[in-house]
């Protein structure tokens, strides 16, 4: 049903030659990739390690509940919109208001939508197209933004814009740019003027134009290069996503749906409230990032992948003309089966933009969205679990307070983290493909990123496995001698 995955572990390592890529480049946060080699260049091993930690977990708990949404957005600088939005459908279960008004969700689907928008067009554009345009080899002084700037200009201007009027939508619905306040618990502290709404408004035809531009280009990339765009970082494995009832693409709410690497529904409809026995979190000793799977799967089976990939197969369509049209080509070009080339995440995430630049435009077209009636509440509870489609994939949040509206308990898993098998299996893949037995050049190097560009990590929002995470430290003297040495298990068992 799955893409094997078995972790990689090299017979004799001191006798081997390692290649490290630290940090990782144009991607958000800090990662490093090791690769085993041994006097032929052929590979042995090779890991994606997040190395960062952050900790947010723990330090949620004793805050007051309705600082959550405001605080988790410190996770990130790309992303902030998602886990704002993600903690505070968390928190409307606390406050009783599960149901918000129909003002209070448009205005926070115009948000999430406007940041779909923004963090696609910076990926895509930014962060990926030097690669796409120019050669995964290319002069690396070229390899960048202001290169696509000097030799596309039309394509760097489109991708500049695009992602500014996202960050209007956000600020316009938030308050600000980069980590607002407008999503609280129960609704929104804000709705739009009919100044704000004629103001994005005036753009937003263009920006689906343009949106439907970006379609075009990377489509047109595939096409003239199946052989490369196909095959590239090719992982066949589970697809994971939000749905809503009618099985439709919907970034801000659903259920859970998952198939299986041939497109075979293996679950549906399945409440996110019972995710984490649907999930299991594993760890590995080598990165601070979890390793989720399917409960019922196995850890070696039950992995899976998430982020545009993933939706835009595993829905059955998209709500909105122009990206529903562009789904069904994508779909036609795999021949009726999935595709799992990791550069087809590209191609998936801008029809995603697309979609995103026609909700914009038909929510700001809906009067509810300048409505007054902002918040709601019921009875109190004690838990809540908010679940949303990030730009990059899946994102759960799940919080537990007690009577004086403390955290007591805080739980995430973020796309990327949900990724990371995948990401990890891409790698592989591509380092076996790419460098065995070549010698190596920073163009074969940055191969391995652009496999992880693919995914689109938020290697920052991942980092989290505090007290689960497998470690060993050593003491050495200025002579280079050992002399300690401590160790902690999974379990959290200490030896010295």
């Amino acid at each position: 049903m799955n893409h094997s995955f078995e972790l990689e572990t090299a017979a004799n390592p001191e006798a081997l030659r390692r290649i490290v890529i630290e940090p990782v480049s144009r991607v958000e946060g800090h990662g490093k990739v090791t690769i085993l080699l041994d006097d032929d260049n052929k590979v042995h091993q090779v890991r994606l390690h997040i190395v960062e930690f952050r900790g947010f977990e723990k330090f949620i708990e004793g805050r007051p509940f309705w600082e959550v949404p405001v605080l988790v957005q410190r996770l990130c600088g790309i992303c902030p919109v998602s886990h704002h939005l993600a903690a505070s459908k968390a928190m409307d279960m606390i406050v009783g208001g599960a149901q918000l008004t129909p003002t209070a969700e448009k205005v926070r689907r115009l948000m999430h939508y406007g940041q779909m928008l923004q963090s696609h067009a910076l990926h895509f554009f930014h962060l990926s197209s030097p690669d796409l345009l120019f050669g995964f080899d290319s002069d690396v002084a070229k390899r960048n933004i202001v290169g696509v700037a000097a030799a596309n200009p039309d394509v760097a201007k489109k991708g500049v814009l695009l992602r500014k009027f996202g960050q209007e939508v956000i600020r316009v619905t938030s308050g600000k740019r980069v980590h607002g306040t407008g999503s609280v618990p129960g609704g929104v502290n804000k709705s739009l003027t009919p100044e704000e709404r004629d103001y994005l408004l005036k753009d937003a035809d263009q920006m689906v134009a343009w949106s439907r531009d970006a379609v075009k280009i990377i489509k047109t990339l595939h096409k003239a290069n199946p052989g490369l765009y196909d095959s590239f970082g090719a992982v066949p494995s589970t697809m994971m996503s939000l749905v809503n009832p009618e099985g439709d693409l919907d970034f801000y709410h659903g259920a859970l749906r998952a198939r299986d690497k041939d497109g075979e529904v293996m679950f549906d409809q399945v409440s996110y409230q019972g995710y984490n026995t649907l999930l299991t979190e594993g760890v590995k000793p080598w990165s601070y990032m979890k390793f989720p799977y399917i409960t019922q799967l196995g850890e070696e089976n039950g992995w899976y992948k998430v982020g545009p990939l993933a939706r835009v197969q595993n829905c059955d369509r998209i709500p909105t003309p122009q990206a529903e049209e562009e789904r069904i080509e994508f779909v036609a070009y795999g021949g009726g089966k999935p595709q799992h080339g990791s550069l087809a995440f590209h191609w998936a995430r801008m029809i995603e933009m697309l979609c995103a630049a026609e909700t914009i435009k038909a929510l700001l077209d809906d009067p509810d969205i300048m409505g007054t009636d902002i918040m709601t509440s019921g009875p109190r509870g004690y838990e809540g679990i908010g679940v949303i489609e990030a730009p990059r994939g899946t994102l759960f949040h799940h919080y537990r307070v007690n009577d004086d509206d403390v955290v007591t308990y805080a739980n995430l898993i973020v796309s990327t983290t949900n990724n990371n098998t995948a990401m990890n299996v891409a790698v592989r893949d591509v380092a076996k493909n790419y460098l065995n037995g070549r010698e190596l050049t920073e163009g074969l190097l940055n191969h391995i990123e652009v496999a992880i560009r693919c995914f689109d990590p938020c290697l920052s929002c991942a980092t989290h496995a505090l007290g689960k995470m497998p470690l060993e430290v050593s003491l050495v003297d200025a002579a280079g001698v050992e002399i300690d040495r401590m160790t902690r298990s999974e379990t959290g068992e200490i030896k010295a």
